[in-house]
């Protein structure tokens, strides 16, 4: 088992995994916006697990508790340790699926998506949404046009691979196609 984004709700993620009688091997994060990882000390506390994150992201990660703070007025525990780097085309193994590590920046530098063939699956965290959106790129540190590619490299995927938005319900990539054909 692996968990993606633990973006909040530590007792109630730590809960279903012991429901599940499953262990996580690990925590990847698709990028490293704090609304992903809120709950990951604690995760990463519970079960001895590494968070897997892009180096390009670390920053991000470092400001989780200033984020917090100013975004939604909340107080948070420190930051995890990263436990490795997520590269380019780096295969994570989960049984028989292999998640393959698709580079997305744009929303942040270090932004990532998780595809598996076998399973038609995609996360793409903040890289597009359910409705036709896409990560914000008003941040310095964003790039529109870096995300125009990454959604372009995604879009190549086969139409029926259900995609995972960080935020929103699950599409297809056939649906995210139709909805973004305004801005590519």
């Amino acid at each position: 088992m692996i968990i993606i984004d633990p973006g909040d709700d530590a007792d109630y993620i730590i809960n279903q995994i012991n429901d599940s009688n499953k262990k996580p091997s690990k925590i990847v994060a698709t990028h490293g916006h704090f609304d992903h990882l809120l709950a990951a000390t604690e995760v990463v506390l519970a079960y001895d697990i590494p968070l897997l994150l892009h180096k390009d992201d670390e920053f991000l990660l470092k400001r989780l508790q200033s984020s917090a703070k100013h975004f939604i007025g909340v107080e948070t525990d420190p930051p995890p340790t990263v436990g490795g780097y997520l590269t380019e085309g780096e295969k994570i193994i989960l049984g028989r699926y292999k998640f393959k590590i698709i580079s997305t920046p744009g929303h942040t530098p270090g932004g990532v998506a998780l595809y598996c063939k076998e399973a038609k699956t995609l996360f793409v965290g903040d890289t597009v949404f359910d409705n036709g959106g896409v990560g914000r790129t008003d941040f310095k540190y964003a790039d529109s046009e870096e995300l125009v590619k990454s959604i372009k490299i995604l879009l190549k995927l086969p139409g029926d691979t259900v995609v995972y938005p960080g935020h929103g319900d699950k599409t297809t990539i056939t649906e995210v196609k139709s909805s973004l054909l305004q801005i590519l």
